[in-house]
């Protein structure tokens, strides 16, 4: 059974910092893609960063310079480092897990962590 447990969100002052966790497990955790997502009320589901399998890294142009990501294949898990929030920043944040076997993709989602970014 694949699980991605998010941890981390809250409440925070704009200008200030979170920093997002993502647990994997029941996956070949080093083989995927990783990723963070965020939703906010009324808007589709974007992409924040990911991180690939090699250690790839690529931003969306709202968080560059701002978030960072990193992954520990070790641990299995995956961080966003979130400084300078911003009150735009403020969604639900998903952790994915992705892969391409054979033309197939696989993908599997947290249940996501609502951050708040508010004075």
């Amino acid at each position: 059974q694949v699980q991605l447990v998010e941890s981390g969100g809250g409440l925070v002052q704009p200008g200030g910092s979170l920093r997002l966790s993502c647990a994997a497990s029941g996956i070949s955790f080093r083989r995927y893609d990783m990723g963070w997502y965020h939703q906010a009320p009324g808007k589709q589901r974007e992409l924040v960063t990911i991180i690939n399998s090699g250690g790839t890294i690529n931003y969306a142009d709202s968080v560059k310079g701002r978030f960072t990501i990193s992954r520990d294949n070790a641990k299995n898990t995956v961080h966003l480092q979130m400084n300078s929030l911003k009150p735009e920043d403020t969604a639900v944040y998903y952790c994915n897990a992705g892969r391409v076997v054979g033309g197939v993709r696989s993908a599997y989602w947290g249940q996501g962590t609502q951050v708040t970014v508010s004075s």
